[in-house]
């Protein structure tokens, strides 16, 4: 099949373009400018036009999928159309690239994409991240059949991810424009979501969780009681967090903080269906953290540069734990915020949480959430 991506510089519409790049398709794109992620898809063998215009777009294509950004406007989506081209949104490619899969499918407002790259550095298996796992340097790796998936729920795409099991950090309400701020329905996409699966994971403690009317054999994690012994450690500079979970003893893993604990221990109940506790315990070293999660963009004697994409007050709270964890264990004497709200739908519903969040200033523009750790010198 020759399938053409409009916006295939996006962080999710690159990983399935890769992915159906890998799974024997001739695979092209095109996207408003160049970009690293455009730049790299080249570099794989991937053709990509830039800018995007009508000619772009040949008689001979199977079919086009666009990203959510793109308008009935665009050149190329007219021109499709025009010539009778199947197009379908990313929402609605998603039976096509995932169906015949063994999709371990992650959903939540937050740790998605953390919990979907620590499971695949445990399962070794494919993956589709939104995010670039340091693991394998990238948002996207074929290994076979088994896919560890970041499922987004922004859209309800979700639903259409066919799941062979479910994973679920959290779900409280994110993106609420989408769902028209019914939340019953927002909710009952969780419920189907979660019920689709043969094998169904979740944070049982979450307050949203609890009010889902889920099937019986829903697997529960309750991090309160089954993560024990938390400790933060410093390996290389690098921060760790290892915990003890259920009765299967200890585990250590990339980043810091108790979020990252239960993150890594819904992978690890997950993975359990796949491969031994043992296997598990060796794999989850293989994970190095992921891009604009933590990230230590500068770091020497005197001074790091921490970048997080945390774009909501939970994460933001989270963040800023780690923060502190971090300069407690390395005697920080100073730290910087500098916040540039993302989104204005997100931004005004979250307003209130925002202003609640512990050190963070008034807005300011920056590339993302930068934590500047100062040492005394």
């Amino acid at each position: 099949m020759k399938v053409h991506f409009i916006g295939i510089g996006g962080i999710g519409l690159s990983a399935l373009a890769r992915f159906l790049k890998h799974d024997g398709h001739e695979v092209s794109g095109s996207d408003m400018k160049n970009t690293p992620i455009t730049q790299a898809l080249q570099e794989e063998g991937i053709k990509v036009f830039t800018p995007q215009a009508s000619e772009n777009i040949s008689k001979d294509l199977d079919l086009v999928i666009y990203s959510a950004a793109v308008t009935d406007e665009n050149p190329e989506l007219i021109q499709s159309r025009l010539m009778q081209i199947r197009t379908l949104s990313r929402k609605e490619s998603l039976p096509i690239i995932m169906g015949d899969k063994k999709n371990y499918c992650v959903a939540g407002a937050h740790g998605k994409s953390t919990t979907t790259a620590i499971l695949a550095s445990i399962l070794n298996s494919s993956a589709i991240i939104g995010a670039i796992s340091k693991d394998f340097g990238s948002n996207f790796r074929y290994v076979n059949d088994t896919v560890a998936f970041e499922a987004d729920e922004s859209d309800a795409s979700f639903l259409l991810s066919n799941p062979y099991c479910s994973i679920v950090t959290n779900a409280e309400p994110e993106h609420m424009e989408y769902y028209n701020y019914d939340y019953d329905k927002f909710f009952a996409a969780y419920e189907t979501f979660i019920n689709l699966a043969k094998i169904k994971v979740v944070n049982g403690e979450d307050e949203h969780i609890k009010k889902l009317n889920l099937s019986e054999d829903v697997i529960k994690l309750y991090p309160s009681k089954d993560i024990k012994n938390i400790t933060f450690i410093i390996k290389d500079n690098q921060p760790h967090t290892k915990f003890e979970l259920l009765d299967y003893g200890f585990f250590e893993v990339w980043g810091f903080g108790e979020h990252i604990a239960l993150d890594a221990s819904l992978a690890i109940i997950a993975a359990l269906n796949e491969i031994s506790l043992e296997e598990i315990r060796v794999n989850i070293l293989n994970y190095k953290g992921i891009k604009k999660r933590f990230d230590f963009v500068q770091s020497n004697d005197n001074f790091m540069v921490i970048d997080d994409y945390a774009h909501h007050p939970t994460e933001i709270k989270a963040t800023i734990n780690s923060v502190k964890q971090y300069s407690n264990l390395k005697n920080v004497s100073k730290k910087i915020v500098i916040w540039q709200p993302h989104k204005y739908s997100r931004t005004i519903d979250n307003l209130e949480g925002f202003k609640a969040c512990p050190h963070l200033p008034a807005p300011i523009t920056a590339i993302l959430f930068i934590y500047i750790l100062s040492y005394k010198i």
